[in-house]
């Protein structure tokens, strides 16, 4: 029987970062205002577009050679801003790498779209011949941010991150708990207005009451359907949201909890479906992982989509 495993990761951030002090100015703000009420400190914002971003990413993913283009036969890009649709960036990344020929695609699920990405992965590699698959997570929200809108413009951000998955004969574990419900009230959307110009619009309350819900209960039968304990979790790596939501998760799985949920969102702000590859690339870079440790990726967001990964090191 073949698994997977993450065997390489990487981040790309834009060059302009972008401090709590110029847009608490902008809004009118009280100093402090921002870190207070997400966490974040610092953001960035890209002038480049999504396919440039993309590119750095896979430039800085593959320069070094340790890892071999021409075993990458599936390449999955998850995001919420897609500025282009015909060829989708997935497209557009395996131009870049110059392989001939392989499976790729962009797809939408919201800021749950990176967990998507990566089952969809793990089910075509255990299932066809298919030896490594890079799933990419992008996003360039601020192209597309109200920033005169307080509940949207002082959390969302730009980046890119992603992970190669690899085939290996060692058992590791993975399971995945993923669906969606139906956003009836409209609390995370985006539309296209009168000026043919997306927008997105953000019911914060509405958004915390689902974030601390829905992901709980999904992470409990998560861990009911593999027999898993939290004991034996390293880690859990949720979409970095809000630090008041992902706070308010890991009290209400355990009081223990706060010490294994990770979190970075205080110098990336939220960056939707690049937060979670994002988050892994520092994790890896710090030598907090290591073989056999077992982790839960956490996503949530638009749709609603709630899912989480149970995956070994």
């Amino acid at each position: 029987m073949e698994f997977i495993k993450i065997s390489k990761v990487e981040s790309y951030f834009p060059e302009v970062m972008m401090e709590n002090e110029k847009i608490e100015k902008n809004l009118n703000l009280e100093k402090g205002y921002i870190q207070k009420r997400t966490g974040i400190k610092t953001r960035y914002y890209s002038n480049e577009s999504q396919e440039e971003m993309a590119k750095k990413l896979v430039q800085k993913m593959f320069e070094k050679g340790d890892c071999e283009v021409k075993d990458i036969g599936l390449i999955i890009v998850s995001t919420t801003t897609p500025t282009q649709f015909m060829p989708g960036i997935a497209n557009n990344v395996q131009k870049e790498l110059g392989i001939e020929t392989c499976i790729s695609f962009d797809i939408l699920a919201g800021c749950a779209g990176f967990i998507n990405a990566i089952d969809i992965a793990q089910k075509y590699m255990t299932t066809t011949s298919i030896q490594k698959a890079l799933v990419i997570g992008i996003e360039q929200i601020s192209k597309f941010l109200n920033h005169q809108d307080v509940s949207t413009a002082i959390i969302l951000a730009d980046g890119v991150g992603g992970v190669v998955l690899e085939k290996t004969n060692q058992e590791k574990k993975y399971y995945a708990k993923i669906e969606a419900t139906i956003d009836d009230k409209n609390i995370l959307s985006t539309y296209v207005d009168e000026n043919k110009e997306m927008q997105l619009e953000m019911k914060g309350k509405d958004v915390y009451k689902y974030a601390v819900t829905a992901t709980i209960e999904n992470i409990q039968n998560l861990l009911n359907e593999t027999g898993e304990t939290l004991d034996n979790i390293k880690y859990i790596v949720p979409h970095q949201s809000n630090l008041k939501i992902i706070k308010s998760i890991a009290t209400r799985l355990g009081k223990e909890i706060n010490k294994k949920m990770y979190t970075n969102i205080k110098h990336t702000g939220n960056t939707f479906c690049a937060s979670i590859p994002i988050a892994l690339e520092e994790m890896f870079r710090k030598g907090l992982l290591v073989e056999g440790d077992k982790i839960i990726l956490l996503g949530y967001g638009g749709g609603l989509n709630t899912g989480s990964i149970l995956i070994e090191i």
